[in-house]
């Protein structure tokens, strides 16, 4: 039931052939990379920004806190009098 069915007149694989290529048709010039002056300054800034923009969210979350340590502790005073 499960065993494998081999075919009745083994056929020899088929024949390989290299052909060779054209050197000129192989050969591609590697492609040309040019980035202006403006799209690199523009990602400089842009980066700039947003690391500014994470350092006051940052900066922010932290004054919160300690604004709500500081009211949590003074309103804990008031409940103790």
């Amino acid at each position: 039931m499960f065993l494998p069915k081999y075919p009745d007149t083994p056929t020899p694989p088929p024949a390989h052939t290299h052909t060779v290529a054209d050197p000129a048709t192989v050969r591609r010039p590697a492609p040309q990379i040019s980035v202006s002056t403006g799209a690199v300054a523009t990602v400089l800034v842009g980066g700039v920004v947003l690391t500014a923009l994470l350092a006051a969210v940052a900066v922010t979350a932290i004054s919160v806190a300690v604004a709500a340590v500081v009211l949590r502790s003074m309103l804990r005073d008031q409940h103790r009098r």
